[in-house]
């Protein structure tokens, strides 16, 4: 291989090398910069401000707020499971990046990535295994899903912002949520 082909190798492969550095490292600090909810809240304005401050209160007044005397993050609610979901999570966040950055967000910001089943089962899949009329709900939201294109979800029931929710009942607001239960029951009624 004469010189100069060497060196354009060199060069490229050099390049290629630094591009991945880069791209890498980026996503590093944004993992760890999405890591901390001041962060988050630095660039959403209304209404993720008004959540993030009812986090750092001592008595919980909605689902997030609750989760948040577990320590758990907004990122853990707010990203998929596994790395997959972390880097569409990631990918999010970069996108919103650039719009604040070039001054087209829009405030306030809307939910384009809602909270899939996903998310909460990464902590919370013992509930779909239980099957006893405690849990029912639970136990039969998969087979609901199944029938029916236009099934709930998690959030159909635990929204994470809401403060119309009591905590004896974990933050479920009575009205919507029974809403969601005859609708399944109807649904898997009709089924049988």
């Amino acid at each position: 291989m004469n010189r100069r082909l060497l060196k354009v190798v060199l060069v490229l492969v050099g390049g290629f090398v630094l591009l991945g550095v880069i791209i890498t490292g980026g996503f590093v600090f944004a993992a760890v910069q999405e890591s901390r909810d001041s962060f988050c809240v630095s660039c959403h304005t209304q209404p993720e401000s008004t959540y993030y401050q009812r986090s750092q209160e001592t008595k919980p007044v909605d689902l997030g707020s609750f989760h948040k005397t577990k320590e758990v993050r907004c990122i853990d609610c707010h990203s998929g499971a596994g790395l997959s979901g972390r880097v569409q999570a990631e990918l999010l966040g970069f996108h919103n990046a650039v719009a604040w950055f070039t001054n087209s967000a829009v405030q306030p910001a809307r939910l384009t990535a809602p909270i899939r089943d996903e998310n909460c089962l990464k902590c919370h899949q013992q509930l779909t295994t239980r099957e006893d009329q405690e849990n029912h709900f639970h136990a039969f939201l998969a087979r609901w899903q199944a029938v029916d294109a236009k099934a709930a979800t998690c959030v159909s029931c635990h929204t994470g912002h809401s403060t119309d929710g009591r905590p004896e009942d974990l933050f479920l607001v009575r009205e919507p949520t029974l809403a969601v239960c005859n609708a399944c029951h109807n649904v898997l009624r009709e089924g049988d």
